[in-house]
């Protein structure tokens, strides 16, 4: 595909002015070095700054005209075009420099796409994180005061599939969980009903660097803002200072609230997860096996390779924030 400079250079413009618009707030309270204690994580645990959010690129097989005079010109992954004066991502090269994190990343969404969505968490890892702890990982009060807190878990199954959720657990609540998680076996049990595993698909695509058209990269930083909320409204917290309701798990209708708002996110992100295996496709470099929309695992089949699932998980492991 070839894009003329007018339709590229348009593009690039909405891109930018969108990424203003996403990051703005964060951006004045980094000027004034005042903290959130919502938004904050999006630029903390995800630490990747709002100017690469603000860089577009096309994805890979396009062509942008008359642009090897621009500034991308000078970026790393470019490289001149099959038409005068044009520049492409350099598709190749890069997918060559990240072959085991590229492939660890299209297992995971693989995998996590094949299975069916589980609502049954309630948002519960950000309590078990606060459970008999002496000290809290945010400087807010709780809705229950620390033994309601603890209450909530005693009286609640732990049904967390995210490792990196569970690594924060306290070491009371670890063994509370259903399921003992682990580096090696993240792509196991990574569901497409955890409001986590939508947000990270903001990292896969931020690691997936150039391949990944702006338009897509977005999308994803705007599902994984819009978690966030809810994620931390149904947290133990309380942070009606801040502007936010709180869904109040521990109750019925606050359980029925939360699911009915993860259902909603879960759909939201496994298209997202489609669109960022389209354009990762091929990864399996031994087989040379091109990944389609027809070859989607059952649980059971996503699960039937150890070797396969902890060589991808070596590969998200070393690429994983701390």
């Amino acid at each position: 595909m070839r894009l003329d400079r007018a339709e590229w250079t348009r593009r690039e413009r909405i891109h930018r002015e969108r990424a203003d618009g996403l990051t703005a707030a964060h951006r004045a309270r980094a000027r004034r070095g005042e903290k959130h204690p919502v938004e904050d994580f999006l630029f903390t645990y995800y630490s990747y700054k709002p100017a690469l959010l603000s860089r577009w690129h096309p994805g890979a097989g396009v062509e942008l005209a008359d642009a090897a005079r621009e500034a991308r010109a000078g970026w790393r992954w470019y490289e001149p075009g099959a038409y005068p004066g044009a520049l492409r991502v350099d598709d190749v090269g890069f997918r060559r420099s990240r072959v085991g994190l590229l492939r660890g990343i299209q297992g995971l969404l693989r995998s996590t796409q094949g299975r069916t969505p589980v609502f049954g968490c309630f948002g519960l890892h950000e309590w078990a994180m606060l459970y008999r702890a002496p000290e809290r990982r945010h400087a807010l009060p709780l809705r229950l005061g620390s033994r309601g807190t603890d209450e909530v878990v005693e009286t609640h199954e732990l049904r967390c599939t995210h490792f990196d959720a569970f690594r924060f657990f306290t070491p009371d609540a670890t063994p509370r969980n259903r399921n003992r998680l682990a580096r090696a076996s993240q792509s196991e049990f990574e569901q497409p009903g955890c409001l986590h595993a939508g947000m990270d698909l903001y990292k896969w695509a931020m690691k997936a660097g150039p391949l990944v058209p702006g338009e897509l990269l977005l999308d994803c930083f705007a599902l994984a803002r819009d978690i966030r909320v809810l994620d931390m409204a149904a947290s133990p917290y309380d942070l009606r200072d801040w502007g936010y309701e709180a869904v109040a798990i521990e109750t019925s209708s606050g359980k029925a609230e939360y699911v009915g708002r993860q259902r909603d996110f879960s759909d939201r992100a496994q298209q997202l997860r489609m669109r960022l295996r389209d354009v990762l496709g091929t990864t399996d470099q031994e087989t040379g096996a091109h990944e389609g929309h027809g070859d989607m695992p059952r649980p059971s089949a996503a699960s039937s390779s150890r070797a396969s699932a902890t060589r991808d998980a070596a590969s998200l492991s070393r690429s994983s924030e701390s």
